[in-house]
């Protein structure tokens, strides 16, 4: 009789036993099932757009572009692992810049990035004024009206000011110790550049100030690149300076090699012209600047205002001579300005 109540207190306790395994599998499979939409909201939200305009063409700044991902990569942000970065390139074609930014701010792009490019600036400034927009541009931003002030910008921008047109007056300088005393400089300027005006203003005053003559060739496209080298080849000019300008930069290697084919030296506004055979140059690291915007543009993704992020300057500047272009021009580099260079290419 005992052992019969035992197996019956025994059956008991399976019964409850069983209750609670039961019970903790409907709470487990309720608690897993309320999380599901959570998850699901969590692998459906979608990656942050970061848009990219640039008045000119992405063939001739790949390396550019690439500094640009590296600085959004040191904070995190890779493209299409976690956000999304849409290219919009203008050509050279002002003109398309306004109804490209209209395209990223219709995507809905969480910043717009303008490196190098002051007329993208412009036009993201002028169509948005919620995006942040980060910037990277070689002439004054405030004199461009881009920001109120370098260390506070004010509004939904903000960027790198690489002061490139303020180095135009060395440059010049530059120049005049390697030609002889006198001897007129001619200055190509791409006469629909925002900067422009502003940039030969500067090299007046400073040319003015040492008695340098010199005087001015616009080219706007590639054809008039072309048709600039044969006026100057009649004119026997003896040296050529390059303002600052995207389309310049993208038309490097066609400068250099036509400056080489009619014999004229010149000195241009970066690196990247000596590295393609260019005689001299001196400016700021490019590359390096178009990884502090997507610094900046990281910052702001992780939920800095542009407002409160002062406009970059850089402190370091480059001045490079390609030795085996001097030696082609068979021009004998002076002493003191081999001394000076940051780099002599051989």
């Amino acid at each position: 009789m005992e052992f019969c109540n035992n197996r019956i207190q025994s059956g008991g306790d399976l019964m409850q036993f069983d209750q609670l395994k039961r019970r903790d599998l409907i709470m487990l499979i309720g608690g897993t099932a309320a999380m599901w939409p959570r998850a699901a909201h969590t692998q459906q939200q979608p990656m942050p757009v970061i848009g990219f305009l640039h008045d000119g063409s992405s063939d001739a700044r790949a390396h550019l572009v690439a500094a640009f991902r590296e600085g959004l990569s040191e904070a995190g942000f890779v493209d299409r692992r976690n956000a999304v970065i849409e290219y919009r390139w203008a050509q050279d074609q002002f003109d398309r810049l306004p109804a490209l930014v209209t395209e990223l701010v219709q995507r809905q792009a969480a910043v717009i990035a303008t490196p190098g490019s002051a007329t993208a600036a412009l036009a993201a400034k002028a169509a948005t004024s919620t995006i942040p927009i980060v910037f990277s541009v070689g002439s004054d931003p405030i004199k461009l009206g881009l920001v109120d002030s370098l260390n506070r910008p004010g509004g939904n921008i903000t960027g790198v000011n690489y002061f490139t047109q303020d180095l135009g007056p060395k440059r010049l300088g530059l120049l005049r110790e390697l030609m002889p005393a006198g001897a007129d400089i001619v200055v190509l300027a791409n006469p629909k550049s925002p900067i422009t005006d502003s940039a030969l203003k500067d090299l007046q005053a400073a040319a003015s100030a040492v008695g340098q003559p010199f005087s001015v060739l616009h080219a706007s496209n590639n054809q008039e690149i072309y048709a600039a080298f044969p006026a100057m080849a009649q004119r026997r000019t003896p040296a050529l300076m390059i303002v600052t300008d995207p389309l310049f930069t993208s038309r490097r290697v066609q400068l250099v090699t036509l400056a080489t084919r009619y014999a004229i030296p010149a000195i241009y506004t970066s690196r990247e012209f000596t590295e393609v055979g260019g005689l001299m140059s001196y400016g700021t690291d490019l590359p390096n600047i178009y990884r502090q915007v997507g610094i900046y543009t990281s910052r702001i993704l992780k939920g800095a205002k542009p407002s409160d992020l002062p406009v970059m300057q850089p402190t370091k500047f480059e001045f490079v001579i390609n030795l085996a272009t001097a030696k082609a021009l068979g021009l004998e580099i002076p002493p003191t300005l081999l001394a000076r260079a940051d780099e002599v290419i051989e």
